[in-house]
């Protein structure tokens, strides 16, 4: 295990009918919000008038953001930027899922950020500057931005999806109702798990020695996850499966899981060129990649890992490790397929492989999985696992 510090300082308000603390919490920055969310949903679901129903008991000033896309788009962080100097805006308050927080997280730091924003806050990809105090209100459970210092930027013009990591982005509260959650339609709840799954088994299939704890906290995690899915599918409004999906997937990208540890996540480098050259969904990305890299990458010094995976997380039986480790590939395939989550690139609209060499050029040059990533891909596997994204897949 490497050396590692870990100060998380999010201010986690987990459970039912907690805004009524939002007023005070908000009063520690200031009157003035920024309220950023995504298409709407937050107003179908009645979220919306809650939230203004505590704005104006407090007195707030709001300046609504709307309309954040899913790979959320620097043009959309510079109109935050703008509205927050015209008003003087004192917090961030994102409402919404990871894209949305993302956004929030972007905005708050580039107000203080002279020049390009592309140029001067995503492309360093480490910022180290102040940023607006940020508190969220979760509505998906996915990408655990609201208690980590990531946020991912798209700019669909240059066909880049990069993320940026700083201090300074962590959000100060989050609130976390896993009734805000209740309305998520099936689709992006898969989607939003199979995200939270990617976050744990990327950190999982890593070839640092000794991390015995992270390891075993992310089986738990990844258990509770395929656990709790099929139920939240049926039943949407299922408070305990809601509840866990929820938590697990702040614990998964809080950072614990992945400290001690060194390397390369190298299915995150892969989807996100898929997402940006055809802006699919990211957990819908990722859960094609993986099994396919899995399979890939699977040799003699990788079986090991995966026959505990199979082992561990699938409770397969098989005793000759080769035969365990693709058993385990299998079944995470199928759980993916059985959770109504498209499993081959034509499903999702890209049928043709014309960009595949460009996107393994480009997943290679943003990343360090070439050299750092649990087993280093080049160009050329990076292109040959897209390529076996575009058929149905069996590994056993």
């Amino acid at each position: 295990m490497e050396n590692f510090d870990f100060h998380v300082t999010t201010d986690i308000r987990f459970g039912k009918d907690r805004l009524d603390e939002l007023p005070q919490v908000l009063n520690a920055f200031g009157k003035n919000v920024l309220l950023v969310y995504g298409g709407g949903s937050i107003k179908k679901s009645g979220l919306y008038d809650k939230l203004y129903e505590q704005f104006n008991r407090n007195d707030n000033n709001i300046v609504e953001l709307a309309g954040v896309d899913p790979n959320p788009r620097i043009e959309t962080v510079q109109q935050g930027v703008q509205l927050c100097k015209q008003n003087a805006i004192d917090v961030v308050l994102p409402v919404g899922g990871g894209s949305v927080i993302d956004c929030s997280k972007a905005i708050a730091a580039s107000v203080f950020v002279s020049g390009d924003l592309w140029e001067n806050f995503v492309l360093p990809k480490n910022y180290t500057g102040p940023a607006l105090p940020i508190v969220t209100v979760l509505t998906l459970a996915a990408t655990g931005s609201e208690m980590n210092g990531t946020c991912v930027i798209s700019n669909m013009d240059a066909q880049i999806k990069l993320g940026v990591h700083g201090e300074s982005l962590l959000p100060k509260v989050s609130f976390l109702d896993p009734m805000n959650t209740f309305s998520v339609n099936s689709y992006q709840t898969a989607a939003g798990s199979a995200d939270i799954l990617s976050h744990l088994m990327e950190n999982y299939f890593n070839a640092t020695p000794g991390t015995e704890v992270q390891d075993e906290i992310a089986e738990g995690l990844m258990k509770t996850v395929i656990k709790y899915l099929p139920i939240a599918l049926e039943k949407p409004d299922d408070y305990t499966a809601r509840a866990n999906l929820m938590w697990a997937s702040t614990l998964a990208l809080n950072g614990l899981i992945g400290k001690g540890k060194k390397g390369s996540w190298s299915c995150h480098a892969m989807e996100h060129e898929l997402s940006a050259f055809y802006d699919i969904t990211h957990g819908v990305g990722l859960a094609m990649i993986t099994p396919r890299w899995m399979a890939h990458i699977l040799d003699e010094d990788t079986i090991p890992k995966f026959q505990r995976f199979a082992q561990e997380i699938w409770d397969v039986e098989e005793e000759e490790p080769k035969r365990a480790a693709e058993v385990g590939i299998q079944k995470l395939y199928e759980f993916f397929a059985s959770c109504g989550i498209p499993m081959t690139l034509p499903e999702v609209g890209i049928q043709r492989e014309e960009n595949f060499e460009e996107m393994a050029q480009c997943a290679v040059a943003h990343s360090s999985i070439s050299n750092q990533g649990f087993v280093p891909l080049h160009e050329e596997d990076v292109a040959s696992i897209y390529r076996a994204c575009m058929s149905e897949s069996s590994f056993v």
